[in-house]
């Protein structure tokens, strides 16, 4: 499960590296401490046919919604039965995006009820870059777009630190997952554990666990004062 990351890039940055047309509105802002319903970026396709930067709320609401109140428990999509939820399938089918971020956070339960948390991210510095469904919601008020990140069973050394992970596309698939079109199986496959190995599992701080708490220390590596027990895993 992913449900916190961060994304800290400008639109411009953005932008350049997914060869994307800017439609922030300058509305972007540096975010390291992402939860749910929170807007942030997303590579989509538009109704032009181009590649579109877009602020998008975490937490996926269905057009048949009656409201966007539950959008907190749609901000993730089980990649086994994505294709088939009556809740993400037509999203799947027809709007897929790409959620850039820095790196994603998970929480290992210590032995006495702590909670160590870890921030994945490419040891490189570069964008990872999630795979995500999205959808309009049209209220009384306001049109929302708003999307969910796929998830996966967690692979490799990331495995020791939650059993799910975020759905990664490297950037040679970013074109054929934004397309449309493709076998579901094929699409849902996630990256090789040699592509994987480029993360580093980064002990930080507990501050990362208050939501308003914002800022590039979230991210800094701090000394483990004790083991994790990988037996015992949770989220929050």
């Amino acid at each position: 499960m992913c449900g916190r990351y961060a994304t800290t890039r400008s639109a411009g940055d953005l932008s350049g590296l997914f060869e994307a047309v800017d439609e922030t509105g300058a509305g972007l802002v540096a975010d390291h401490n992402v939860a749910p319903t929170d807007p942030v970026p997303l590579v989509r396709v538009s109704a032009e046919g181009h590649r579109a930067l877009s602020l998008g709320r975490w937490g996926l609401v269905p057009p048949w919604s009656r409201s966007p109140a539950g959008a907190a428990r749609m901000i993730n999509a089980r990649a086994e039965t994505v294709a088939t939820s009556r809740a993400y399938a037509p999203a799947f089918a027809r709007r897929r995006c790409l959620v850039p971020a820095d790196g994603w956070y998970e929480w290992v339960r210590l032995s006495g009820g702590t909670k160590q948390p870890y921030f994945m991210t490419p040891r490189d510095g570069s964008v990872l870059a999630f795979a995500g469904i999205w959808s309009l919601w049209d209220g009384p008020d306001t049109t929302l777009l708003t999307f969910s990140v796929l998830t996966t069973v967690a692979l490799g050394e990331l495995a020791e630190v939650h059993d799910r992970m975020p759905l990664l596309l490297p950037p040679e698939r970013w074109a054929t997952w934004l397309g449309g079109v493709g076998d579901a199986a094929e699409l849902l496959v996630p990256p090789s554990r040699d592509w994987l190995a480029r993360l580093e599992v980064r002990p930080v701080g507990q501050a990362v666990g208050d939501v308003r708490n914002d800022g590039p220390e979230l991210t800094a590596r701090v000394p483990l004062t004790r083991p994790a027990d990988p037996t015992e895993m949770t989220l929050f």
